[in-house]
């Protein structure tokens, strides 16, 4: 896939700014802001930490993502007049007018980010961003990067999750901006479980904001919309190579369909009419795309047969239908019966491609879901997820966090009642053990360090090209391959050591 273009990167950019201003935090931030500035500690330097407690979905693992976003809105961050206008409404009357003087100026071009790359396989308590700057500046993006931040990784990371269920053979189609928490989250996701290892998404907005893949045909809305064969205009097709005039579907098809009800000795009577319709109209409108669903009344007495005399027909013409999508039921035993047909067909009708027409399966489908498929017999070769890959079903939230542990060269601990929430002072360097292979080292014999952190100043990264959808989504493949099996599990995985040197 080529690089994004300028107009690319520019609607990318635009949409951070539109979804992602200034006021998009919580109240809080602007009170302890105001409070540093009254203070006089606005402009001390200080180092915020990104990272989350445990791996996501009970795995040994996560992805790191949304690190473009975060450098797109520090790129951006800047207060209007209108937001300035709105904080003086909601903080304290007494609060000093000199003090959003100071935030009108306010931007991130003091801010330097040091972070994991994107894509990268991270762990527990490993620091993902390192953020440091004038105190009240880091303070105040604290909220907006874990915004962009959780969400993204938690999608990316169930995404992988699903790649490692289904296996490398069946390609995978995210389909949930429907069932997704807002449009936003519809986004996030469709963009996030590409790179994380999904093929394809129906969310067409994705494909324009971030070139990726978009696929889809039709609904059961389509199919029932019609009644007869009446109501299929227009009722003729040329040849896919033009060569003769155009030639009356409706009667071919009527052909082709007695010959397979012959061959599968299936009774005419239970066919749907308006189905067959709907198979029509849509075949002359992409003789070249034709994958409908054929689950609306009944597989096998009619959505099959109706698909194979409207595919024998564009087959006849020299064009190349797609395959069939299948939405309710038991898929696997269902796509087993399909492909059965489809080599009939094959054999009787002396088609080769016949026997390897795509089918689709897509029915609520979930990580568990995803599993079993590969423990039963089926011929599914794409499979669409919505519901329980953008909702993030088994886990709504990775729970990142963004804590202070500098001040003015200070280390800074936070102590809890719960042990669990105490932090790690001072700054850190990531560094990943590797053996002589460049995998993922499992013991400390022959390994070598490789250091993880990337560092992004506002001047830096604005001279940096802009990293493609597909080229994080190559990154990430790379990542997970390098990290042994054993942490990769979906169940029960190994916990992948992380420790602290002096």
């Amino acid at each position: 896939m080529a690089p994004p273009s300028s107009q690319a990167c520019a609607a990318v950019e635009r949409s951070i700014r539109e979804r992602v201003p200034p006021l998009l935090t919580d109240l809080y931030q602007f009170t302890m802001a105001y409070a540093y500035w009254r203070a006089g500690r606005h402009n001390e330097p200080a180092v915020f930490e990104l990272f989350f407690r445990d791996n996501p979905f009970g795995g040994g693992f996560s992805l790191f993502s949304g690190l473009l976003d975060c450098l797109l809105f520090l790129r951006s961050f800047r207060f209007s007049d209108e937001d300035l206008e709105y904080l003086r409404s909601v903080l304290p009357p007494a609060t000093d007018p000199a003090f959003f003087v100071f935030l009108r100026e306010l931007d991130c071009s003091n801010v330097t980010v040091r972070s994991a790359p994107e894509g990268t396989v991270v762990f527990a308590r490993v620091p993902l961003m390192e953020v440091s700057g004038p105190l009240a500046v880091v303070q105040l993006l604290e909220t907006s990067l874990l915004c962009l931040v959780n969400y993204a990784s938690l999608v990316c990371s169930n995404a992988a999750r699903f790649r490692m269920a289904a296996g490398s053979r069946r390609k995978l189609l995210e389909m949930g901006l429907r069932r997704a928490q807002g449009p936003d989250g519809g986004l996030t996701a469709s963009r996030y479980a590409y790179i994380g290892g999904f093929d394809l998404t129906s969310n067409v907005q994705a494909g324009f904001l971030f070139g990726v893949p978009v696929a889809g045909t039709m609904a059961h809305s389509y199919v029932t919309s019609f009644s007869s064969l009446e109501e299929v205009w227009p009722h003729t097709l040329m040849t896919a190579n033009g060569d003769h005039e155009s030639i009356d579907l409706i009667s071919l098809t009527k052909g082709w369909l007695r010959l397979v009800c012959e061959l599968l000795g299936a009774e005419p009577g239970k066919i749907r009419e308006g189905e067959l319709a709907a198979f029509l109209s849509y075949a002359v409108a992409y003789p070249h795309n034709f994958l409908p669903v054929i689950d609306s009344y009944s597989v096998s007495c009619s959505g099959l047969l109706n698909f194979c005399a409207v595919a024998l027909s564009l087959f006849e013409l020299d064009y190349r239908p797609l395959g069939v999508r299948l939405d309710s039921g038991d898929l696997c035993r269902q796509s087993v019966e399909v492909r059965r047909v489809f080599r009939l067909c094959s054999e009787r009708f002396s088609i080769p491609a016949f026997h390897s027409l795509t089918i689709v399966g897509t029915n609520n489908i979930s990580e568990h879901g995803m599993a079993e498929l590969n423990l039963k017999e089926n011929e599914i070769d794409v499979v669409g997820v919505g519901t329980h890959l953008v909702t993030c079903t088994r886990q709504p939230s990775l729970g990142c966090v963004y804590k202070l542990v500098e001040v003015r060269g200070s280390p800074r601990m936070k102590f809890s009642e719960d042990p669990e929430k105490s932090t790690v002072p001072g700054r850190k360097a990531i560094y990943r053990m590797l053996d002589t292979e460049g995998e993922e080292a499992t013991s400390n014999i022959g390994w070598k360090l490789k250091m993880l952190v990337f560092q992004f100043g506002l001047d830096h990264w604005i001279s940096q090209p802009m990293c493609s959808t597909a080229e994080t989504r190559e990154k990430v493949q790379h990542s997970i391959q390098n990290l042994h099996p054993r942490y990769k599990r979906l169940e029960e995985p190994d916990t992948y050591t992380v420790s602290i040197i002096e």
